[in-house]
Order: C-alpha cells, then sequence, then structure tokens
C-alpha cells in the first residue's frame, strides 16, 4: 500500500504538468484585449464582466482552486480560501499595473504551473511524507494569489491601457473576478 502513494504522486505531478503547460496563464481573447487597449475612461459593467469572465475561462485559476478545495466540504472553509486567493491575485493585479510592476511572464507562468503541482502534491500528503512537515495551507493559497495576480498585471501592462479611468476599471474587475469566484 505504501508504494501506491509515489506512484499516485507522480501520476498526479504529471498530470499536473501537462493540464498546466496546456493552460497558458492569463491569456486574453483577441477581442477582449483589443477592446481594452483601445478603450478610455472608466467602464465598471465591461470590466466586472471582463474581470468574471477571466475567472471562468482561467484554467490557471480553476486548477490551483479545485485543488484547494478538494477535500473541503464546508462552504464557509470554500468561501475562506477562495476569498484568500482572489484578495493576494486583487491586490497584486491592482498594484502590478498601477505601478507598473511586472515579472517576466515565463517565470510567472512557470511558478503558477508550480502551483497546481504544488497544491497536488499538499493534497497528496507528500509534505508531511517527505519532509515531516505540513505547510501552512492559508499562507500558501495567499503566496499563489499574489503570484498569479502579478502574471495578469505583466499581461495588462503588455497592452497600454489608457490611464483614464484604470484604477477604477481595475478595480471593476477585480469585483467581476471576485464575484465569479
Amino acid at each position: 500500500m505504501a508504494s501506491a502513494v509515489p506512484r499516485t504522486a507522480l501520476a498526479t505531478t504529471l498530470a499536473a504538468l501537462l493540464l498546466a503547460g496546456a493552460a497558458l496563464a492569463h491569456a486574453v481573447i483577441e477581442g477582449d484585449a483589443g477592446y481594452v487597449q483601445e478603450v478610455t475612461g472608466f467602464r465598471p459593467i465591461t470590466f466586472i464582466y471582463l474581470g468574471a469572465k477571466h475567472m471562468v475561462t482561467g484554467y490557471d485559476h480553476l486548477l490551483f482552486l479545485a485543488g484547494v478545495i478538494f477535500f473541503l466540504y464546508r462552504s464557509k472553509d470554500i468561501a475562506t480560501y477562495v476569498s484568500i486567493f482572489a484578495i493576494g491575485h486583487s491586490i497584486t493585479m491592482i498594484a502590478g499595473v498601477w505601478w507598473s510592476i511586472s515579472i517576466d511572464a515565463y517565470i510567472i507562468d512557470a511558478i503558477i504551473a508550480f502551483s497546481v503541482i504544488y497544491k497536488a502534491l499538499d493534497n497528496l500528503g507528500a509534505f508531511r511524507l517527505w519532509f515531516g512537515v505540513q505547510p501552512n495551507t492559508k499562507a500558501a493559497t495567499l503566496i499563489f494569489g499574489l503570484l498569479h495576480g502579478f502574471g495578469l498585471a505583466t499581461k495588462i501592462q503588455e497592452y497600454e491601457i489608457s490611464p483614464d479611468g484604470l484604477l477604477g476599471n481595475l478595480i471593476a474587475f477585480n469585483v467581476g473576478w471576485s464575484l465569479a469566484s
């Protein structure tokens, strides 16, 4: 029975690698990208919609959050962990765009893929088995939320969007993103 754990961990890790690699983090649909590049002024409804759409089509978020909530059964716990991730994502997405803080997109994509693998290994109890320690899952969720947010901030900065209404639009985007979470 003990040999099944390493095989399961290996299979889960490989599956996560394949899925995470196919889900290029923070890809934006061409039409949405064009709109974001051309729009000026505060457009809250549009950006709430774009934020919600990003959440439900963002495979990187969905994979990570699926791992986070996999063993949770109480709605309160699910809401807590999803909120922690959303707060981290929102902080770095807004701050990254507002203050032009970016991280190389390839590094962020690798970290995002790692976050999915990390969570799969955590769910399998690999860290306790290998290192005798269980990492703090809330802290890990926040840290990976912060890193996922930098991925989107880096992508948004590539579009050189108008500063007119920027902060309001970023906040509206995050409201939509959080509501869809």
